[in-house]
């Protein structure tokens, strides 16, 4: 195992070049054949993605192997920009002639007008001496597949042990490895190399007939080992406490109340409802509903909305985005004024902006767009026991499930997984079946407490049909006049 924060960006991209360009023959030299093909027929700006990954899952049900799997992809994209028109074509192959291939279908595209709809090309200025945010080490190599199968039948030792009424446990453990070369026309070369481990965690708890799950989850950009002790503790205590307290919850009210949303997970509201419309494809577009409202006042004064991907070790974290530019903490959103947007080179050339290490793409067979990395609304002063001490009646909801957003309105609806009524400035009975609906933008004006306990959690952003990992992240916030959906 390599000690990572003695490593810098240089050191990422001769590993990945080691390990993606090297066996292939290829060399920069013959990287620069290939951009300079890509740029015949008007072109003015070509990129190459090369990629090389592995995947590893196992999971297990009730201590028994339910399925495993081992995967390996490679290859190359190929994209030329001309104009408003962008050409673009990927192999599975990295050998030379794939990759005159590739060029030549982009150089056919742009003759004949073909768009796949993408346009960049802005230079972007890179420190090789960057110290790298995680391990370039393979996390498939450090633990043997009995280990790994351990790992997991010690998951479910400890949930069942944490209480009796735990009757069912399904652990998943998630691990894959991901080098990348991003050479430009530009000069510009960036590489990365990406680990990335995933432990989920489901329990079902039962009294009688009653039957209630909870889930926990934990993972970054990390190898095996640093799972152990005290993430596994975490994913086991979460997702058995949210069982627990889900088989006495009653009935949620409905109405128009007080939320206290807790810190960590519950941010996932603020990354679609208001995340998705930050990003500059969907302002450039006028699909946004915070289009046209650069420097205006968007959130109550205390809200500060960050997309940072420079944080080590975090799942949403980059070395270098997919267009090899170095990701960024970007302010977003600065005590309630719109203040920046998250920027790959396409967004940034047609907006006269700068790149913000936010290009992302799902694999070499995709193209980048703006996305989130990891997106959380800033600390503020409270005290989060002051916080629900300042509500007679409301709700708290400390995890949240699905929901689903129209980023052009605002509109959202999210299902809490774990609320509980508050009642005279005091936390009370569980309930189930809580929903908060609302608008983004309008429910961020309404947020009048910001408490001092920021905490990040994981999760996977879906964007027109690519996957990529994020966090999603805030402290204990209060939202007042929210429309709360109930069972009762």
């Amino acid at each position: 195992m390599s000690t990572y924060q003695s490593l810098s960006q240089e050191d990422a991209l001769a590993i990945a070049e080691r390990q993606l360009l090297a066996p292939s023959g290829l060399t920069r030299r013959s990287l620069e054949t290939a951009l300079d093909g890509l740029l015949g027929n008007g072109a003015s700006y070509a990129d190459l993605y090369f990629q090389a990954g592995q995947n590893e899952s196992w999971s297990l049900d009730d201590g028994r192997v339910a399925a495993g799997s081992f995967a390996i992809t490679q290859g190359v994209g190929a994209r030329a920009i001309s104009g408003e028109q962008t050409a673009f074509a990927h192999s599975a192959a990295m050998m030379s002639d794939a990759i005159d291939a590739a060029t030549g279908t982009v150089r056919s595209m742009l003759l004949h007008g073909d768009d796949a709809a993408r346009h960049g090309g802005v230079g972007v200025p890179s420190d090789p001496r960057r110290p790298l945010l995680y391990t370039p080490d393979n996390p498939l190599e450090g633990m043997g597949t009995a280990d790994k199968i351990r790992l997991l039948q010690e998951v479910d030792r400890r949930c069942r042990e944490a209480d009796p009424r735990v009757v069912q446990v399904s652990a998943q453990l998630q691990v894959s490895h991901t080098s990348i070369v991003v050479a430009g026309s530009d000069g510009s070369v960036g590489g990365d190399v990406r680990p990335l481990v995933q432990l989920i965690v489901t329990v079902t708890a039962q009294v009688g007939a009653r039957r209630a799950t909870g889930n926990g989850v934990e993972g970054g950009r990390l190898d095996l080992v640093d799972l152990l002790p005290d993430r596994l503790d975490r994913a086991v205590r979460t997702a058995v406490r949210i069982a627990i307290v889900n088989l006495d919850a009653r009935p949620a009210p409905s109405g128009v109340m007080s939320v206290v949303l807790g810190n960590g997970f519950p941010g996932i509201l603020l990354h679609e409802a208001v995340g998705h419309g930050l990003e500059a494809d969907a302002h450039r577009k006028r699909t946004s509903v915070f289009a046209d409202l650069m420097g205006s006042s968007v959130a109550a004064e205390g809200v500060t909305v960050i997309d940072d991907g420079t944080l080590p070790q975090r799942r949403g974290s980059l070395n270098v985005d997919d267009e090899g530019v170095p990701s960024a903490c970007n302010l977003l959103i600065d005590r309630g004024r719109l203040v920046g947007l998250m920027q790959d080179r396409t967004s940034a050339h047609l907006m006269g902006r700068a790149p913000s290490g936010n290009g992302r793409r799902q694999s070499y067979a995709h193209l980048p767009m703006p996305r989130m990395t990891n997106t959380y609304l800033a600390a503020g002063e409270a005290d989060p026991e002051d916080i629900v001490r300042s509500i007679r009646h409301g709700i708290y909801a400390p995890q949240f499930g699905g929901g689903t957003v129209d980023i052009t309105s605002g509109q959202f609806n999210f299902s809490a997984t774990e609320a509980y009524l508050i009642e005279d400035g005091r936390v009370t009975a569980p309930i189930q079946g809580a929903t908060l609906i609302g608008l983004g933008h309008e429910a961020l004006r309404h947020v009048s407490m910001v408490g001092n306990d920021l905490e990040l959690a994981d999760g996977v952003c879906g964007k027109d049909g690519q996957n990529v990992p994020v966090c999603v992240g805030q402290p204990t916030v209060r939202i007042d006049g929210m429309v709360v959906g109930g069972t009762a």
